[in-house]
């Protein structure tokens, strides 16, 4: 995700809105992700960078955006009804917060999470070590697993299905759609 540096702070912009995804070739569905894609874009910081990340929702229904697994402010978390007010429908949230950690993290949705998860709303956070313990790898390979049932002949995922899942994704593409991994 592009970012741009004010005043010291990374500055990022998600937007939640529908999305016609396509799985693979021939398999396409109507959705729910984050700037035009899903699963969303790729978020990626250096331990010790302050992120702000503007949240616009262009959804039809409320939403919010929990960082899994990420040290940060109660404020910040994402929680609909808990920590944070939703983000309705036009509405932008800011969430901003230090990165104390590094490692391979996820963002997704945490309102209604069992449809707007179920739809694509998730992503990935890479946060890199700001000093490095061990040599660097040359490159890395970050996968997103998902499930999803899709009904033929309909256009969108069941977001209420939970054990009968017939489309298994490695970063929302499933094959012959998927890419190889090139090492």
């Amino acid at each position: 995700l592009p970012w741009k540096l004010v005043d010291g702070v990374k500055v990022y912009h998600l937007v939640a809105e529908p999305v016609t995804h396509e799985f693979a070739p021939g398999l396409e569905a109507e959705c729910w992700g984050y700037n035009g894609s899903v699963h969303g874009p790729t978020i990626g910081a250096v331990e010790g960078d302050r992120v702000r990340i503007y949240v616009t929702n262009k959804l039809g229904a409320p939403t919010t955006v929990h960082w899994h697994g990420i040290l940060l402010p109660c404020g910040m978390d994402g929680v609909g009804g808990l920590n944070q007010r939703v983000i309705r429908p036009g509405e932008t949230f800011r969430y901003e917060f230090p990165l104390v950690q590094h490692g391979t993290f996820m963002y997704h949705s945490h309102h209604d999470e069992m449809t707007q998860m179920a739809l694509g709303m998730l992503g990935l956070f890479v946060i890199h070590p700001r000093t490095p313990t061990r040599p660097l790898p040359d490159r890395d390979y970050a996968y997103m697993l998902s499930e999803w049932k899709i009904v033929p002949g309909t256009h969108r995922p069941d977001p209420n299905e939970m054990t009968d899942f017939n489309v298994l994704t490695l970063n929302a593409r499933a094959f012959p759609g998927t890419a190889p991994i090139v090492a």
